[in-house]
């Protein structure tokens, strides 16, 4: 069970911004969040975005920092990621 997050890399509204997920549940994912005081409007389907000056309050906190491609490799093998085709119909 493990938090991940990876580099702020993604420009929107002046900052960059990265993603936080969970490799186990999104219940652990969204207790993280509200610990960690994520507003629940940051939540897209399977992930949080977070700007670039909450990033190491995320790592203080207990998130793993992970690149990228290592976040949606785990994301995936988790069997939570949303796949694009889907991104559209869910919401949570």
């Amino acid at each position: 069970m493990t938090v991940l997050v990876d580099t702020p890399m993604w420009p929107r509204h002046g900052t960059l911004w990265a993603h936080l997920v969970s490799d186990s549940s999104y219940d652990e994912l969204h207790a993280f969040a509200a610990a960690a005081g994520l507003p629940a409007r940051s939540f897209d389907q399977d992930h949080y975005d977070v700007p670039l000056e909450r990033h190491p309050q995320l790592v203080a906190l207990g998130a793993q920092h992970v690149t990228g491609h290592e976040l949606i490799r785990r994301l995936v093998a988790s069997g939570l990621r949303v796949p694009a085709r889907d991104r559209g119909a869910l919401r949570h």
